[in-house]
């Protein structure tokens, strides 16, 4: 006989007790029936994941209206955007507030819409460009490969580390020579076929200008270019000169870059910069406005497509009267 606790007495417990038994072995389900409902709860427990994405998590929507002061929440506002020359301007203003060196580099970080037609894509690509200001002393290792011995000496007195032929073949794949760049005269290349897998994209090629008769040229532009990749399938990040440079010669070196960049997507495709932000060493990243920016190609086409049909209303006309 269970006797209750503190002393608390409930009617009719022992009856209660007695049948307790028969209905547990009553309640006890089948096997079969017990695996049944645990498919149910999984299934239902998938249903209440798929309501949870259904149901759009409320996003907090930017104001209209600009910031008063200074210090604000930002994201109660839409991310301010300035003209390169206000960005400009207002880096060096930080630099002098922050009390920063005033020979860091500036930064972009560039955006871009990798999207072709038909579920195609730009493929991730790397290009060297040329700027019209230096920022930096620092000169890229070239090596030429030739085995005429005139165009060796040219070579040599235009800034190559390292000229040769085909000798150069085994320290290079034994990685006892390194360099940042390779260039080339036509007349060895079929000699160079072996290090066509360890060069890769450094490989001399025409459509790089690595590869040709013009070794100064090809020289000047290794030794001082700018090379930039695209990483995480879309982004660009590179440095385009320094902070102490004048502002017209920081936006020209700016715009140099860009416009090599929307060479490798077509302009029928739309635009190829979606978003440019410009930043020092020490400073937070500015928003860019595009206009300006970017190279004028599609206007000129259109133009040039109203022409052609401007042409042909013409010549209609023409032999309609004729």
């Amino acid at each position: 006989v269970l006797v209750p606790r503190c002393g608390w007495v409930f009617p009719g417990l022992d009856q209660r007790l007695a049948a307790a038994p028969a209905l547990v072995s009553a309640a006890l389900p089948a096997r079969p029936y017990a695996a049944a409902a645990k498919t149910e709860k999984k299934g239902s427990r998938k249903t209440k994941q798929e309501e949870t994405k259904k149901k759009q998590v409320p996003r907090r929507r930017p104001l209209m209206s600009k910031p008063v002061d200074d210090v604000y929440l930002t994201w109660y506002y839409e991310r301010p955007s300035y003209d390169v020359e206000e960005a400009v301007g207002m880096l060096k203003k930080f630099q002098e507030l922050d009390f920063t060196h005033p020979q860091q580099y500036v930064y972009i970080n560039v955006f871009l819409d990798m999207a072709l037609q038909k579920k195609k894509k730009v493929d991730p690509f790397a290009s060297t460009v040329l700027l019209p200001y230096r920022f930096t002393d620092e000169m890229n290792k070239v090596l030429v490969f030739t085995e005429n011995e005139q165009e060796a000496e040219i070579a040599r007195e235009n800034g190559a580390a390292v000229v040769g032929g085909v000798e150069l073949i085994k320290w290079i794949l034994e990685d006892e020579i390194q360099v940042d760049f390779y260039v080339a005269v036509p007349a060895i290349m079929p000699k160079l076929i072996p290090l066509r897998n360890k060069l890769r994209r450094k490989y001399p090629s025409t459509k790089r200008n690595s590869l040709g008769h013009d070794i100064p040229k090809m020289l000047q532009l290794y030794r001082e270019c700018l090379e930039y990749e695209v990483e995480d399938e879309r982004v660009i990040k590179t440095r385009i000169a320094r902070l102490d440079m004048p502002t017209e010669q920081i936006v020209a070196n700016l715009k140099t870059v860009i416009h090599d960049i929307c060479t490798f997507k077509p302009s029928t495709y739309g635009p190829f910069v979606k978003k440019l932000v410009i930043r020092s060493s020490t400073s937070e990243g500015l928003l860019l406005n595009l206009d300006g920016l970017l190279p004028q190609v599609e206007k000129v086409e259109e133009e040039e497509s109203k022409n052609a049909e401007d042409g042909e209303e013409k010549h209609g006309q023409e032999s309609v009267t004729t």
